[in-house]
């Protein structure tokens, strides 16, 4: 795709967000998100082993693992390694101030309903302000885990600038497949699903 087009489809660190001064008004509020315990094991309960570890390449290639990161759990609790997430699992990185985040969330919460016990969703919100973030969990009903990056690591350990981005995981915690095609529907989502991980997840 041309890149003139990606900046249609995407949103940059240029794109403007909440400065770091903003208080965090919703902080007395409990988190709209579920907490982080057990994402280290199998959604779907099998207690499979990892696979081999596979070497870091450039830009997040197929079959790598996730990036080597610890990142802090929006709901509390101990941060998170996030390669020992498991898989399979669709991790979508968003912010509150990408128009195309928000678009796509409410599916992402749909897929996390629709295909529990096949794979698990993860977020991981970068860059935002706290209140802005649980304000997005709250109206728009979203629900799975979430991770917090501030520091936007996870895009640059994948040489990515652009969010939305979506990384999808195999059991064996390598990455397929990164998609950075713009806001997702649900359609789109279970087709990619299906595609990169072999699971087929009701539309």
């Amino acid at each position: 795709m041309p890149l003139v087009l990606l900046g249609t489809a995407a949103c940059t660190a240029d794109t403007e967000a909440p400065g770091p001064t903003r208080q965090d008004a919703a902080a007395a509020r409990p988190s709209p998100f579920q907490d982080c315990a057990g994402l280290a094991g199998d959604p779907a309960g099998r207690g499979e082993a990892p696979g081999p570890d596979k070497a870091d390449g450039p830009g997040g290639a197929a079959g790598d693992l996730l990036p080597e990161l610890t990142l802090t759990c929006f709901t509390g609790g101990a941060p998170i390694a996030l390669r020992d997430v498991r898989g399979p699992a669709v991790v979508n990185i968003w912010a509150s101030w990408c128009p195309p985040c928000r678009k796509e969330l409410p599916a992402f919460q749909r897929l996390s309903e629709r295909a529990e016990g096949q794979l698990r969703v993860v977020g991981v919100n970068s860059r935002d302000s706290r209140a802005a973030a649980q304000s997005i969990g709250e109206d728009f009903g979203v629900r799975f885990p979430m991770l917090v990056d501030q520091g936007e690591a996870v895009q640059r350990a994948l040489r990515r600038t652009a969010i939305p981005l979506t990384i999808f995981v195999d059991a064996q915690g390598g990455i397929r497949h990164i998609d950075s095609s713009g806001a997702l529907d649900d359609a789109r989502l279970a087709a990619l699903v299906h595609q990169h991980l072999g699971l087929t997840v009701p539309t």
